[in-house]
């Protein structure tokens, strides 16, 4: 077998790997995944997540998505541990991040200067960055 499939894959994602290799080999070409096989692989997602066991198991990932939500029976996605976790450890819970503060007066001056040697400078208070940037596009834009 291909080391570089496997580096990295947690113990239970590689048997199942090996398992649907030996599958793949076995049966006629072109015939379906056994049942048992894609319910493995429902398994293996919901711990390791989508992407990477439909890449380890060389799964097409939306078939493999549609079972998932069959088998949660929600339409709304489904909760899996990221993939960079170890195995066995707890889910992280929601933290909210605030936005850090800005002061109430932000000044600043901008010079803009067109390839045809036209100046502009603009002292801002107290802005919004769109605001700046309409301000801008008007004077690239503005033929002279």
């Amino acid at each position: 077998m291909d080391t570089r499939k496997t580096r990295g894959l947690p113990a239970r994602l590689e048997r199942l790997q090996q398992r649907f290799e030996h599958s793949r080999r076995t049966r006629k070409a072109r015939s379906h995944i056994p049942s048992r096989l894609w319910a493995a692989a429902v398994t293996m997602a919901k711990t390791y997540g989508l992407n990477r066991t439909a890449r380890a198991l060389r799964l097409d990932y939306y078939s493999l998505k549609k079972r998932v939500k069959q088998a949660v029976g929600d339409d709304h996605g489904f909760a899996v541990v990221p993939a960079s976790m170890p195995e066995g450890s707890a889910a992280a819970t929601f933290v909210e991040l605030t936005p850090p503060s800005l002061p109430s007066t932000c000044d600043c001056t901008v010079e803009l200067e067109n390839a045809s040697g036209i100046k502009m400078r603009v002292h801002l208070k107290s802005f919004e960055a769109p605001d700046l940037a309409a301000l801008s596009q008007g004077f690239w834009n503005h033929q002279s």
